[in-house]
Order: C-alpha cells, then sequence, then structure tokens
C-alpha cells in the first residue's frame, strides 16, 4: 500500500463510505503505510504518556510511532487456516458455463466467513476427477489395500 488515497474509494473521514475509522487497541496487529505495510503489535496508546501511537514488530524488535490520529494504520486481518463447503446446494449459470460452490472459511482466531467458489467447466471436470480419486483412495484405505 502506498499510504495515497484511492480514487475509487472515499478518503478518510468522508460524508460516503461505510467503514468505521481503525483506532487500534493495545495488544492488537496494526499494519502502518508509512513504514511500507510493516506489521506491530500497538504497545502504547495515545494518551496514555505517548503523543503517537508506539508499535513494535510481532517478534520483538526497535520499535517505532504512528500518528496519533492513526491515518497510517490498517488492522491485520486474522489469517485463513482452511476452507469448508457451505451446508447449501451448488449452481450452475448455464449462460456464464460456470459452476459455483458456497464455502465457509476458516479464521486463526475462531471468525468464518462465506465465500463463493467459481468453476469454469473445465475446473468442474478436473475436480470432479480429483473428487473422484479421493472416493477412490478412501475406499482403498477401508480395504487396507493401499
Amino acid at each position: 500500500m502506498t499510504g495515497r488515497a484511492t480514487p475509487h474509494l472515499p478518503s478518510r473521514g468522508a460524508e460516503l463510505g461505510t467503514a468505521a475509522p481503525f483506532y487500534p487497541r493495545l495488544g492488537d496487529l496494526a499494519r502502518d503505510t508509512a513504514r511500507g505495510g510493516r506489521i506491530g503489535v500497538v504497545v502504547a496508546l495515545p494518551g496514555t504518556g505517548a503523543a503517537t501511537y508506539h508499535l513494535r514488530p510481532p517478534g520483538g524488535g526497535d520499535e517505532w510511532s504512528a500518528p496519533a490520529d492513526a491515518t497510517t494504520l490498517r488492522p491485520v486481518p486474522a489469517q485463513v487456516t482452511h476452507v469448508t463447503p457451505a451446508k447449501l446446494d451448488v449452481v450452475y449459470d448455464h449462460r456464464a458455463q460456470q459452476g459455483a460452490m458456497p464455502l465457509v472459511v476458516h479464521c486463526e482466531d475462531g471468525g468464518t466467513s462465506e465465500a463463493l467458489l467459481v468453476l469454469t467447466l473445465g475446473e468442474l471436470e478436473l475436480y470432479s476427477y480429483q473428487v473422484g480419486r479421493i472416493i477412490e483412495l478412501r475406499e482403498k484405505a477401508r480395504e487396507g489395500t493401499t
């Protein structure tokens, strides 16, 4: 990220837009756009003995500061651990010649979100074969003849 406002998004504090400003709390991870996207743990807040945010690399190291208005700080999303199919039906769009499978994305913090896996005809055929192969391997394992 460059820290510059992008023309298609409202700037911070603009009347339009739905995203609330990000004001990190002690212990939060934050990405500092003024430091080339460097990630740090917030170790001091403005107003608690400091005029700025103070951050330190997660594994330790030299602290740095960020503006008290947090304009250069962005939240660091939790890392995805795995994805599972949602318990919803798949959809096929004959005009686009694509299939779609609802998914659940699981994160390391225990949170989940919904997503959609969109597949072309070629991908549908490939993954159909691969899922069939998994079923064959399961059957061989049941028989004890891997």
